[in-house]
């Protein structure tokens, strides 16, 4: 091989789509991919934390085998979230002390980690989360809190913190993260880069469920542009056989969205957490009315707007019985996976109460609760069809929190729970919906901390998000943006 076209700095900042072009032009091969980005990962994690489990074996034979596929991604190198995207015969701890000490390992692929082989992507280690992805900190106490690359003192969010936190830094171009209640778009926001929570059913689910976490739950990765965003989702969505349901499939590939022109929307912004009576932090309005001005001289409609359906307040009062009962649950699958009781005292404290709470939630409890959601989840929705094709809100309350402020042992557990539920003010309300969500990092604090606002489109129309997205891109670029600890 000649000498690289590219110099190994300018490489840790190249997108999925610009390597995987290296390669397909034969500049470069995917061994040579596959080794900077370990290198990197060696270099910076030591430091950040991001990377819990290295596949560095692995992800070299693979890319040397002559059957990796010749997917559009073939030879990037990529990170799996610990949580849910399982990879045969590898190390899956879920952020539990009790699946680390076990070193209990997934059986087989989930149908999400063989649509990124058949890519091309290579596997090149899984990141950090907080325990059973609960927290909007990745500070867990199985394997130590994951560090912010704009600020090692802050949070890189969560629950897909250590994936954020790695794309931030330049150590893989892209990386898994799944989304039950803000944990793509929050630790986007935190880390300045790109986090879309796709439509409900968008991707599968399976092998290993039909839906998780009562319907709240949907996969996706983090980049550093819509494009990669854009072309993942068109290699890892569809149902599969089985799936209990599916979001109904797009007119063309999303990657043909970008840089389409969105036409002039009408879009409505709000600061004000749904339920709450006063603005986000000042720094998170600052980031949505800056937003907003770049929006209105795009030639969009912007106005703002109440959303007062965001304020009904089903929402947060359905929570406490519904995640108590699913944390329950989640210890009785774990108990039954591994052939002995888990105990409430087996998870961190926050995670144990809800999870001991959750015991004595009755069925008629829980489906109330669903029933609840999707009665508010309709007046929401609505909105769509009456007063905006696009709400603009910030993605997160406030900027990222130091480090220990939400820790798993910070706190009482129940002043813990209150602390996440107001982090997740402006997240979850779409994860319950089901609509499409995105965090884009149009704005930093004056001391240079990201802050991600959040654009948010009808169900099932991810075609819009991206079209505004990358029109937002060009405007106010941020591929440029280096955090002071990166590669």
């Amino acid at each position: 091989m000649t000498e690289s076209p590219v110099s190994s700095e300018e490489l840790a900042w190249l997108d999925a789509t610009a390597q995987a072009d290296l390669v397909r032009r034969g500049l470069l091969t995917p061994r040579e991919l596959v080794e900077a980005a370990i290198e990197r990962i060696e270099r910076l994690n030591g430091t950040l934390n991001a990377v819990i489990t290295p596949l560095y074996e692995k992800a070299l034979a693979d890319a040397e085998a002559s059957g990796l596929p010749h997917g559009p991604f073939r030879g990037v190198p990529m990170l799996l979230k610990d949580a849910l995207c399982q990879t045969a015969g590898d190390p899956y701890h879920g952020g539990m002390r009790a699946l680390r000490d076990r070193d209990w390992r997934a059986h087989e692929d989930s149908t999400l980690a063989a649509r990124f082989r058949s890519a091309g992507f290579v596997f090149c280690g899984r990141t950090n989360l907080p325990e059973l992805a609960t927290s909007v900190t990745t500070e867990p106490l199985a394997h130590g809190a994951t560090r912010n690359p704009w600020a090692l003192d802050r949070s890189p969010g969560g629950s897909s913190g250590g994936s954020a936190a790695a794309v931030a830094a330049g150590m893989v171009p892209v990386a898994h993260g799944n989304d039950m209640a803000g944990s793509i778009r929050m630790p986007a926001s935190a880390c300045g880069v790109v986090g879309l929570k796709p439509t409900r059913a968008r991707s599968s689910l399976g092998p290993q469920y039909g839906e998780y976490w009562g319907g709240v739950t949907h996969e996706h990765v983090l980049t550093r542009s819509v494009r990669d965003t854009a072309a993942v989702l068109d290699v890892t969505a569809g149902a599969a056989v089985g799936d209990p349901y599916a979001a109904a499939p797009p007119t063309r590939p999303y990657r043909e969205e970008v840089g389409v022109d969105p036409g002039a929307l009408r879009i409505g912004f709000r600061s004000i957490p749904p339920g709450g009576t006063d603005p986000a932090h000042k720094e998170c309005v600052a980031a949505v009315e800056h937003a907003a001005r770049l929006l209105d001289g795009l030639g969009h409609h912007v106005e703002p707007t109440p959303a007062a359906a965001l304020d009904a307040p089903e929402l947060f009062q359905a929570l406490p019985t519904l995640f108590s009962a699913l944390l329950a649950w989640e210890l009785e699958q774990w108990s039954q996976r591994l052939g002995e009781q888990l105990e409430p005292a087996d998870l961190e404290p926050m995670n144990g109460a809800l999870a001991e709470a959750g015991r004595s939630v009755t069925a008629a409890q829980w489906l109330s609760g669903i029933q609840a959601w999707q009665k508010w989840a309709r007046g929401v929705a609505g909105l769509w069809e009456t007063e905006v094709d696009v709400l603009l809100t910030p993605t997160l309350p406030a900027p990222p929190p130091r480090l220990g402020e939400l820790a798993p042992d910070a706190k009482a557990p129940m002043d813990l729970v209150a602390d996440v539920a107001g982090c997740i003010a402006f997240t979850l309300p779409f994860n319950v919906t089901g609509q499409p969500a995105v965090s884009l990092p149009l704005y930093r604090t004056s001391d240079g901390i990201p802050i991600g606002v959040q654009l948010v489109a009808a169900y099932g129309r991810e075609d819009v998000l991206i079209r505004l997205a990358s029109q937002l891109e060009r405007a106010a670029p941020w591929s440029g943006a280096r955090p002071p600890f990166s590669a």
